[in-house]
């Protein structure tokens, strides 16, 4: 039977905040009367689908003429439903997706401008770069930002003692110290570490602007690429780990992050690198007396600067009730709602004052402070504004660096396909 720590056990008691003055807002149907919102949500693990339906169940409470529909939809099929669904005009009133994926919805009209609906308490709460993620090239705020994912260091804690090994310590970890951790670790058939990268392209993206790898420039239909050694940093790196001092397990680059965790559970890996959600998993799965730590955020040149790509709400433009859904959104968005939404996916609030409520609430623990810290350095990437980004995505990077990094082309052969991909798309 699967368990929970206590502290999500503990955030699942924290009340909801009933919406209290809903009419307020003017929620209800365009014509005053009742309506129904249907709400496509992405939750897929058991404390975030709870917390999601409590917040359904509150909004419906405080609102009889406005009821929301909870319907499941699921990460790894969302762009391409939302495309039938645009299409055919049986799109979600609101939609639940990644603010990478949104923009080429945005600049097709297929999104509702939300900043006459949004409170100064829920923008005021988010930083300006986490805003820019979600904001059209024509200043309309096309979705509300909720949770954050890092890419972040997961350490057994055992393995480093029995190497007479030092966990790292401070604000950042330098790569080039995690990489000499990683060779320090590796001996006796075990690697230093195990990184499930089977979908590479969302962390590669990520992580390459702590080396000031931005890949893109302008946006829109206008966004150019550029390749360039800042942009090959982290896969270069990754590579080198792989077949030079053979640190990073080469199989585990072809899985996915949970093909990867048993071995990390196992003492296969001292180290183990995947999205902070991952935490969710390792606290529910762990075997009894596994110790884990998540180290301080990793930083190149850069910083530890990693992408705001944040999980998004959305209206579809053509919803009956565009104001009664956006004023649902601003009461999902509420503090208390994003503090326990993010502890249930172990995932970092878009609300500062969210976060402070995590802190407060974990009290930074289980890896809590580390996760949490990795949120410091989230800021708007060029690629999220680029309309043709999913599809170069799919079609393109993540091909071209599954082979790389199966080292079946070089990083030259690399960086030209990702740069004729990009034409093609052109």
């Amino acid at each position: 039977m699967r368990t929970r720590n206590s502290v999500v056990a503990g955030l699942m008691a924290v009340p909801l905040v009933a919406l209290t003055g809903c009419s307020a807002f003017g929620v209800g149907g365009d014509d005053g009367e009742s309506s129904t919102i249907t709400f496509q949500s992405l939750a897929f693990q058991d404390t975030t689908i709870a917390a999601t339906q409590e917040i359904v169940d509150a909004w419906n409470e405080a609102n009889p003429d406005t009821q929301v529909e909870l319907v499941q939809g699921f990460w790894d099929n969302v762009h391409d439903q939302l495309v039938t669904q645009f299409q055919g005009g049986t799109a979600p009133d609101v939609i639940h997706d990644e603010s990478a994926d949104i923009m080429g919805f945005a600049e097709q009209g297929y999104l509702a401008d939300l900043s006459p609906y949004l409170s100064e308490d829920v923008t005021g709460a988010v930083s300006d770069d986490v805003w820019k993620s979600v904001t059209a090239g024509d200043g309309a705020v096309v979705a509300a930002p909720t949770l954050l994912q890092s890419y972040v260091v997961f350490v057994n804690t055992d393995a480093f003692a029995e190497a007479g090994v030092e966990i790292p310590a401070g604000e950042t970890l330098a790569w080039d110290d995690f990489q000499a951790l990683a060779a320090e670790l590796t001996a006796d058939g075990s690697y230093g570490v195990g990184w499930g990268l089977q979908q590479p392209t969302a962390a590669v993206m990520n992580l390459a602007l702590g080396f000031d790898g931005t890949f893109f420039s302008g946006g829109g239909d206008a966004a150019s690429i550029e390749v360039g050694d800042n942009e090959l940093a982290v896969p270069e790196r990754i590579h080198a780990m792989a077949y030079e001092d053979k640190s990073l397990d080469p199989v585990s680059l072809t899985q996915s992050g949970s093909d990867v965790l048993p071995g990390f559970f196992d003492g296969k890996y001292a180290m183990y690198v995947a999205g902070n959600y991952v935490a969710q998993q390792i606290t529910e799965s762990a075997p009894e007396g596994f110790n884990w730590a998540v180290l301080p955020p990793l930083a190149g040149p850069a910083g530890p600067v990693q992408a705001a790509n944040p999980q998004t709400m959305s209206v579809s433009a053509e919803s009956d009730d565009v104001e009664g859904a956006a004023a649902f959104i601003d009461f999902f968005m509420q503090a208390e709602h994003q503090a326990s939404l993010a502890q249930g996916d172990w995932l970092i609030p878009s609300s500062n004052e969210a976060r402070d409520l995590v802190a407060e609430q974990t009290a930074g623990e289980n890896g809590w402070e580390a996760i949490l810290a990795s949120g410091e350095g989230l800021t708007a990437a060029p690629f999220q504004s680029a309309v043709n980004y999913p599809q170069w995505k799919d079609q393109y990077a993540t091909p071209a660096l599954q082979q790389y990094l199966a080292d079946e082309i070089t990083a030259d052969e690399l960086r030209q396909q990702l740069t004729d991909g990009w034409s093609e798309l052109g």
